[in-house]
């Protein structure tokens, strides 16, 4: 395969994200993109030299593309993910992977029936500092990971998808699911959570500003997360930060670096990473899918754990995961 040849369901923000990405990297070129904003499909298009459609089945028509991308509002997930998979192409498809567990239990079937390569927007997975994080941390038994997910996006016009729990299923879902999913990936598995959701700041829509939710690991041990998007909009220095604590010590990790202890000083490490597209691009070029780090089937687990803490706090009542189907 000379280059990969990529089309985009969805041209919006996340997604200029992953073209401008892939626009850099050698052996990957997107040939055609989606949108049902005519005007957002022509602008991707024209930059990226690309052939602009308004409906994906149409796009999908065509017998040249190596892989689809998937960036789309939360509720839209479903349908255009089982088209690809009825075209047998390899996709990328942002997180969360859906609005409630049928849908994401139906394609992850089907993905599994054509055993295509997928990967997840999971991105904070491939860095530097979660591979640090990750081999300090192996073989090494867990006591407690505690999260934030601390930012200002919700103070936002409330009428947008983003802030209507039908479409969104709040922060828990659509935002904090990458510090939730990084607890996972850190932690392991999670058997139930038990959580609390108050609307304190944000009268104007039905999504809960402010989230406390607690975990038990399959491991034996511990979590908590905190999150809100009713804060500080201009701070997002409190977002995706995570204490981890292990034997008679802790590690801070956030994106950028992981922070620990040695000598008794605070010591901060970091690592060059391929990026989740280059790891993408190159599973799909190889047909391998090894080295992603983030396939379909994980992710939903992810979601699991969301669901299940919205749940828990409609219910008032501890969630065990294995209710969620």
């Amino acid at each position: 395969m000379s280059d990969v040849k990529i089309a985009f369901i969805g041209c919006g923000g996340n997604a200029n994200g992953h073209m401008n990405q892939l626009s850099q990297l050698d052996g990957a070129r997107i040939v055609a993109v989606c949108d049902v904003q005519l005007e957002r499909a022509q602008s991707a298009a024209e930059k990226h030299n690309a052939h602009p459609y308004t409906e994906h089945r149409a796009m999908l028509e065509r017998d040249d593309l190596d892989a689809v991308y998937l960036s789309l509002p939360v509720f839209a997930h479903g349908q255009p993910e089982l088209d690809v998979i009825a075209r047998g192409l390899p996709f990328f498809v942002e997180k969360p992977v859906a609005i409630n567990m049928d849908i994401a239990r139906e394609i992850e079937e089907q993905v599994a029936k054509e055993e295509l390569i997928t990967c997840v927007g999971y991105q904070l997975r491939y860095l530097g500092s979660t591979q640090i994080a990750r081999a300090m941390l192996q073989n090494t038994p867990l006591n407690m990971l505690v999260g934030k997910y601390w930012c200002g996006t919700g103070h936002g016009n409330p009428d947008t998808w983003l802030r209507q729990m039908n479409k969104s299923g709040g922060q828990l879902v659509e935002q904090a699911t990458h510090t939730i999913d990084m607890m996972r990936y850190m932690g392991g598995e999670v058997d139930t959570v038990y959580a609390m959701q108050a609307n304190r700041v944000l009268k104007s829509t039905d999504c809960p500003d402010v989230n406390s939710l607690s975990m038990q690991f399959a491991s034996g041990a511990i979590g908590s997360l905190t999150a809100t998007w009713a804060y500080d909009p201009g701070d997002w220095s409190n977002a995706n930060i995570l204490d981890v604590f292990y034997a008679s010590q802790m590690l801070n990790w956030n994106p950028s670096r992981v922070a620990v202890r040695e000598d008794g000083k605070w010591t901060e490490k970091t690592a060059p990473s391929p990026t989740i597209d280059e790891v993408f691009v190159e599973a799909v070029r190889s047909n391998n899918g090894a080295h992603i780090r983030s396939p379909y089937s994980d992710a939903v687990k992810s979601l699991a754990i969301s669901l299940a803490a919205n749940r828990s706090a409609q219910e008032n009542r501890p969630v065990s995961i294995a209710e969620m189907g």
